[in-house]
């Protein structure tokens, strides 16, 4: 049975949208690489490009726990406000700790302990709140992002929480050392997006949650726990969470209501710049990575250039979460 040309020609588009749709953020970054080449020689030169890296690597590592959340329908506004709460418990447990501990490893290890099981907690009230409760995600983690945000500020009590300067000094490394000159931040970012890639496209979970965003009723008839499913994505959100807080308190060694600030925003827009559909049912880490690596991109070259204010880039981030959103919604109209 021969094939019409219209027929050629649309499978010939619906072909390109889908490369397109593949190659676009990798395509983004080469012209943001190649952008900031123009505009700064030392754009290009390890310490400036390890210390974009590393600084994404927070963010990074929260977004990659967002991409699974979001493919399967669900949203977390309040992953900035716990990763804050989670700092200054963190920073709290480790000075309680001096007097029975000393100064050492032990109290750094308890205090990361600590902040990996609160950030588990955390996700664990947000996923009940939703599963559960039956409360739409974003009303619960709206409310979850105000109350952890007045918690770290009570803690502080409307100042900072500051880490045992002795402790700080062991602390350090953490953030600011590596392995054969790469930043354990970096290090982390990368092991946790490895498995995350992994988990997505190799496991019954990561199927799971990508057919619960898909279509919800339909993955119920399909014998998946949805809640379950939904909520083990909130969980692995906060102990995420958890680990970039781990990296983060060594780099200041503070806490304060200003901790963590807009880092949902940044999350959510490395997540969908990456190519996970906002409505759930489809979602990769690795274009999340690529994603999140854009934006400090971003960021960085507004601090190499004079044309345009750093502080704009909040702005920017807003953009390109707007602009993403339109493309994914002209893709599917297409």
């Amino acid at each position: 049975m021969s094939t019409s040309a219209p027929e050629i020609a649309a499978r010939s588009a619906r072909g390109f949208r889908l490369d397109l749709k593949t190659v676009g953020p990798l395509l983004a970054l080469a012209l943001l690489v190649l952008l900031g080449i123009s505009l700064n020689e030392n754009f290009l030169s390890y310490s400036n490009l390890t210390n974009v890296l590393a600084r994404s690597s927070f963010i990074g590592i929260i977004a990659i726990g967002a991409t699974f959340v979001i493919t399967a329908g669900g949203l977390d506004l309040s992953v900035g406000s716990m990763a804050a709460v989670i700092a200054g418990v963190m920073i709290m447990v480790m000075n309680w700790l001096i007097p029975s501990l000393g100064i050492g490893w032990s109290v750094v290890l308890a205090g990361m302990a600590a902040g990996i099981l609160l950030g588990g907690v955390a996700g664990v009230f947000n996923g009940i709140m939703i599963t559960r409760g039956r409360i739409e995600a974003f009303i619960v983690t709206l409310g979850t992002m105000g109350i952890f945000r007045s918690l770290v500020t009570f803690l502080a009590n409307g100042g900072t929480l500051s880490l045992n300067f002795n402790v700080a000094d062991v602390y350090r490394p953490v953030y600011y050392d590596g392995l054969l000159g790469v930043p354990y931040p970096i290090i982390v970012f990368a092991l946790v997006a490895i498995a995350g890639e992994i988990v997505m496209r190799r496991t019954k979970f990561g199927r799971y949650c990508a057919a619960i965003g898909s279509n919800e009723q339909v993955a119920r008839y399909s014998s998946i726990n949805v809640d379950n499913v939904r909520l083990l994505t909130y969980i692995l959100q906060g102990i995420l969470v958890g680990v970039a807080v781990l990296l983060y308190v060594p780099r200041l060694g503070s806490a304060s209501s200003t901790t963590g600030v807009l880092w949902e925003l940044e999350a959510i827009a490395g997540v969908i710049i990456g190519g996970t559909t906002l409505k759930g049912g489809y979602g990769r880490v690795w274009g999340t990575v690529v994603g999140v690596v854009i934006l400090g991109l971003i960021g960085n070259i507004l601090n190499l250039q004079s044309l345009i204010s750093p502080y704009l880039n909040g702005a920017f981030q807003g953009v390109i979460i707007i602009l993403a959103v339109l493309l994914q919604r002209g893709r599917r109209t297409t």
